[in-house]
């Protein structure tokens, strides 16, 4: 793909984003494959490209007067001291296997047989060279952990968050390890970023869930559209319960965008829920300070003491819904399973209306060094493009950190996740069941945590996803995403994070994300960006959110 002839409106190393608080989140879990997750059918061959080989001994002889003798000859080992002494080791054992000598010593053959002498050395250090760049490339080709980016075959390193092809981040090892997987399989952020949001249903039930609400932007840098994925309207099966929407919401925006097949996104997330997931250390503490009324069995020990770091929980009763969900046909039909069990639980006859997710048109803000993307009301994006457009045009943040119109007694429990290609694809997507656990309410039949987001709940603040496109009507030009959890300001966050990275790019001064404390409460903050043919991700804070790529 080739590069605009221009300077983009960031530099080459992504500015540190700037976020209004600094939580105390943990390190990064190890992005190995954790017990009990689903593995895709592309491991084994992944498996064969990593293994060592070409590290063996042939056979070499020297030249003697007598009886020909042999020796081991090293066709690779990279502690020979030089290139020089391998080719003349493998040259001399070429002429003498092509020539006999008499007692007096003279040579045999005459001028033909100097010329296949000299091919057949030509042969074989050619085959040396290549048993040689072989293992290089299998050297390299190991398994990547977080924050480390194994060297590609041409030879160059990446800073961490940088990679050749894709990347997903997100706030769970597992789910970002998944995400990887459908990428490598050949899915697009699509497939990626659904099939992560999937797998954090199951993990951090905390945070969101099968009964969540889901807001996304996807920026297509196929046809350069931008669109806007929204769960409907907030319903309600009975009072303070909502109505769960994330199964049609999600399959919806596969249908329109997907490539992989429906099912292959939901064999990991199901396979976490029936075969079991360790307990990480965001849901551990979420555990810890929600206590276990209502959540037992499924995060609790026998004794009611909830579950902590490192302990399994399995939840069968969600591994059948997916399983049943992964057969659905259309959007409208995958979360209908789910609906009848709930409306059994609750005694109901079946809920009123079902959920209604729409794709619409991103909404835009033309600005100096691009375009704005986020989404409509009643998210927060209409508030964000205000807070952007009034900042940019008095060229600079507001002096109030936390401005009223974004003030909230309590935050919002929600979810983020990102994905982003080296072509510019983007896919953002967050999530809520409003409170930490949602209602509280565990329905024993499907293991679905209902939320608390009801028809008069308040505009969903939470979420306000933003991508910057440097240009539209150039489809290879560079792109910015951007989406935060877990502050009653996102959008003031995601505001002063955008100027402060505007500014960087014409300063040149910031050399990558910082961490910036702030009345405005904890909260998170991912970015993803596709600049220079590569996919680049952080996070603030820097070790919140594990991510993977290839």
């Amino acid at each position: 793909m080739g590069q605009a002839h221009r300077q983009p409106p960031w530099p080459s190393v992504l500015p540190r984003p700037v976020l209004d608080s600094t939580p105390p989140f943990p390190k990064a879990a190890s992005t190995s494959h954790p017990p009990g997750s689903g593995r895709a059918s592309t491991d084994s061959a992944w498996k064969a490209d990593r293994q060592e080989g070409w590290g063996g001994h042939g056979g070499a002889m020297e030249p003697t007067a007598g009886p020909v003798r042999y020796q081991k000859l090293l066709l690779w080992d990279p502690g020979l001291e030089s290139e020089e002494e391998e080719e003349g080791t493998a040259e001399t054992l070429i002429l003498d296997t092509w020539r006999p000598q008499d007692s007096s010593g003279n040579e045999v053959g005459g001028l033909p047989g100097a010329w296949a002498r000299l091919v057949a050395a030509l042969l074989l250090l050619a085959v040396g060279f290549s048993l040689a760049v072989r293992q290089l490339h299998t050297q390299g080709g190991s398994t990547e952990t977080l924050g480390s980016v194994a060297p590609p075959p041409s030879g160059h390193a990446h800073h961490p968050g940088v990679y050749h092809h894709g990347a997903i981040i997100s706030p769970a090892a597992t789910c970002s390890h998944l995400g990887r997987e459908l990428l490598v399989a050949g899915g697009n952020v699509v497939d990626a970023g659904v099939g992560a949001a999937l797998c954090l249903a199951v993990v951090h039930p905390h945070a969101t869930g099968l009964g969540a609400m889901f807001w996304g932007l996807f920026y297509n840098s196929s046809s350069g559209n931008s669109t806007a994925l929204t769960s409907g309207p907030a319903q309600t099966l009975v009072p303070g319960l909502g109505l769960p929407s994330a199964l049609p919401t999600l399959r919806l925006l596969h249908t329109r965008f997907g490539r992989l097949p429906w099912p292959r996104l939901l064999v990991g997330p199901t396979t976490l829920a029936q075969e079991g997931f360790l307990v990480d250390a965001p849901l551990a503490r979420a555990l810890a300070a929600q206590g276990t009324k209502g959540l037992c069995p499924l995060l609790c020990h026998t004794d009611g003491r909830p579950l902590g770091p490192g302990a399994r929980a399995i939840n069968p009763k969600l591994a059948a819904v997916l399983r049943r969900a992964a057969l659905a046909p259309t959007p409208d039909l995958a979360g209908e399973a789910l609906l009848g069990l709930l409306a059994r639980d609750l005694g109901l006859e079946g809920p009123s209306a079902g959920p209604m997710p729409t794709l619409e048109p991103a909404l835009q803000l033309p600005v100096p060094q691009g375009i704005l993307l986020t989404t409509p009301s009643p998210s927060a994006g209409p508030e964000l493009l205000t807070l952007l457009q009034a900042a940019l045009h008095s060229r600079g943040p507001s002096s109030d950190p936390c401005p009223p119109l974004l003030q909230a007694t309590v935050t919002p429990v929600s979810s983020v996740l990102a994905t982003v290609d080296s072509s510019g694809s983007v896919l953002l997507l967050t999530s809520s069941l409003n409170s930490s656990f949602g209602s509280g309410h565990l329905s024993p039949s499907t293991g679905v945590l209902l939320s608390n987001l009801v028809v008069k709940s308040a505009p969903n603040v939470w979420a306000c996803p933003l991508i910057l496109h440097s240009s539209l009507d150039d489809t290879e030009a560079d792109v910015l995403g951007l989406v935060a959890s877990g502050t009653p300001a996102v959008a003031k966050v995601m505001t002063r994070t955008l100027l402060s990275h505007l500014a960087g790019s014409q300063t040149q001064a910031q050399q990558g994300p910082t961490e910036s404390p702030s009345i405005c409460g904890q909260g998170t903050l991912l970015q993803v960006a596709a600049h220079a043919e590569h996919a680049h991700v952080s996070s603030v804070p820097h070790d919140c959110c594990p991510f993977q790529g290839f």
